[in-house]
């Protein structure tokens, strides 16, 4: 078998990942896909953590070293005994055996925190969104699932700033894309299903030609789709921004460009035989279906796939 292609999708708690994890899976194929995510590899439960006095954020409250091991065995297509941490009950469970699958996905907080875990990966992205709308983020997936109340919330983000700050947020310099989703003129409760996302895009990887879009008469200030040039923490980058009321026609013609460029992509790109692309769950359980989200995936997607003809 070729080694497994890996995808890594790092970005602070309630930042997204899993939503962002479960639209590639689905879009790959989930028995073509093994998720794991990188809480599985905690020091510590929950109460001890309190005892401790320590964030879950911080290096020393994870194995990193198991998991940089175990990232290394899954790069070479060899199986591992996960450890499982359990957010619901805030322990540990049996450790399972996992295989990887053509693809693999690492979600999780500290991905890139070591050299040899970034050496494992084929594609690297990080989450941005703005603080105050992880925060809402986070109110609401705790107290939903996980029974917290909003104030032992927003206590916790305040416990953990300072770890955000120096552990989790200096990963954004290992990423190849960078995905900021955010609210038009700020408006923080403005539904998930209209939110603009931000590609910053790095060098680091081939990313497809966009600059058709240009060419298309779109891209200017005024457009929903805009492709530019500007710097992220002090590098030349370039910056694919799409609002949340971009029409289909109008990412339609993204997709082609990518389809067109990769044959493989034909499939992916049929929406119909890809309904849970760009799907998220509104706040009050319906489904909304948000053409950011759905090309942002499709773009993840592209570079996996063109992992896998470089490796073949």
């Amino acid at each position: 078998m070729s080694r497994p292609i890996i995808l890594g999708i790092v970005g602070d708690s309630a930042a997204g990942k899993t939503t962002l994890t479960r639209g590639i899976a689905q879009v790959l194929g989930p028995e073509n896909v093994t998720i794991i995510c990188t809480d599985d590899y905690h020091r510590y439960d929950r109460t001890q953590r309190a005892e401790l006095g320590i964030t879950a954020l911080h290096p020393d409250c994870n194995y990193l070293d198991i998991m940089q091991q175990h990232l290394s065995l899954l790069r070479t297509g060899q199986a591992i005994l996960k450890p499982v941490y359990s957010h619901k009950t805030g322990t540990f469970e049996p450790p399972q055996y996992i295989k990887p699958s053509k693809f693999v996905i690492i979600e999780g907080l500290l991905g890139y925190s070591t050299r040899v875990a970034r050496d494992a990966y084929d594609v690297k992205v990080y989450l941005a969104p703005p603080e105050s709308l992880r925060a809402d983020w986070k109110v609401k997936r705790d107290t939903q699932k996980r029974g917290y109340t909003p104030e032992q919330v927003l206590a916790e983000l305040d416990k953990r700033e300072p770890d955000s700050e120096m552990y989790i947020r200096p990963q954004r310099q290992w990423s190849d894309i960078v995905v900021s989703f955010y609210p038009p003129n700020d408006e923080i409760d403005e539904t998930n299903g209209h939110l603009n996302v931000r590609l910053v895009l790095r060098p680091s990887i081939p990313h497809p030609d966009f600059t058709e879009i240009i060419h298309a008469g779109h891209g200017d200030s005024q457009s929903a789709i805009r492709l530019g040039l500007d710097r992220d923490m002090g590098k030349p980058v370039d910056v694919l921004e799409v609002d949340g009321h971009a029409t289909l026609e109008q990412v339609n013609k993204i997709e082609r460009i990518m389809c067109n460029d990769m044959p493989h992509l034909n499939s992916v790109c049929d929406r119909e035989s890809n309904p849970e692309l760009g799907k998220i769950a509104g706040t009050t359980g319906e489904t909304l279906q948000s053409y950011p989200l759905a090309l942002t995936q499709l773009i993840i997607t592209y570079h996996m796939l063109k992992a896998t003809q470089i490796h073949q």
